[in-house]
């Protein structure tokens, strides 16, 4: 039974590092949390580490400004893992060939393309329409407010092309700004049920945990996964994840459950009854919940 705590410090002390995440937790789409913010700072002026781990299609560098530009500081974390540097790996590596179909908001995902150095000889990518494509890379909707099943009829021809879809970001929906969208993993998983192949890297598969692992020795600290973290409003994503990882977390009940959990009124805190239902619902277990970070 997972257990409801009122704020981040009341267990921060057996932790030595976190993995957050960002959309529903630290920022709106659009601004920061406030709370959420002070408690990170907190707790790495207490000298915990801070891993920002998200289902961004972004690299690094381009989750670092899209954070400072929500008005999260650099005080507030110690390194990234977003799903765009493992996916980004794994396309530069040739997983779905050298011509691809690109899904997605081209003004927003450009540098998902940008050049890669961590590989000695990347393939060359080459962006085309569909019917001249070996393998699709999806950053999510072209539309995302449309329906899904717009898709259906490219998915099919690509399926029976026998092309494989990288997914870059394998999260099915997000709030921006407290308006919901359709994301890429909600478009990897239909065109799974339609019978073509996926290829996830971010939460919950284990890509994205090998790398948050491999940042945490870059910045010269190897922590066990009992003094680890996890932090997120995802429970299919985040909570999922950490559980396969074996990790601990911490689930933010008033994100993407805010609804069901009816985390509402002045405490902004779950209903202890409708968190219950909801987790025996989604089979899932973390081990603490909070309405916010905090």
């Amino acid at each position: 039974m997972t257990k409801i705590i009122t704020a981040l410090s009341d267990i921060s002390s057996r932790y030595n590092a976190l993995f957050v995440d960002l959309w529903g937790c630290v920022h709106d789409g659009v601004n920061a949390f406030p709370d959420a913010v002070a408690a990170l700072q907190k707790y790495r002026a207490n000298g915990g580490i801070v891993v920002m781990l998200t289902n961004s299609p972004k690299p690094r560098a381009g989750v670092a400004e899209q954070l400072l530009r929500f008005g999260v500081p650099t005080d507030a974390w110690d390194t990234i893992a977003s799903s765009g540097d493992s996916a980004r790996t794994a396309m530069f590596s040739g997983a779905v060939g050298e011509k691809v179909y690109f899904m997605g908001e081209w003004a927003r995902d450009a540098e998902f393309f940008d050049p890669i150095e961590v590989l000695d000889n990347p393939v060359k990518i080459t962006r085309v329409p569909l019917q001249e494509a070996e393998g699709i890379v999806c950053c999510g909707p072209n539309d995302p407010f449309a329906d899904p099943d717009i898709n259906r009829a490219d998915f099919l021809y690509a399926k029976q092309k026998g092309m494989k879809l990288l997914c870059a970001n394998p999260d099915l929906v997000m709030d921006r700004g407290g308006v919901r969208e359709w994301c890429a993993g909600t478009l990897a998983n239909l065109y799974t049920d339609m019978g073509g192949e996926s290829l996830y890297f971010g939460k919950p598969h284990p890509p994205i945990y090998d790398l948050a692992y491999r940042r945490l020795s870059a910045l010269g600290f190897d922590i066990p996964v009992g003094r680890i973290l996890a932090i997120g409003d995802g429970i299919m994503t985040d909570i999922k994840g950490a559980m396969g990882e074996d990790i601990d977390s911490l689930f933010i009940s008033g994100g993407l459950a805010a609804k069901e959990t009816k985390t509402t009124g002045q405490s902004d805190q779950p209903d202890p009854d409708a968190l219950s239902i909801y987790l025996q619902k989604e089979k899932s277990s973390p081990n603490y919940t909070i309405g916010q970070l905090r």
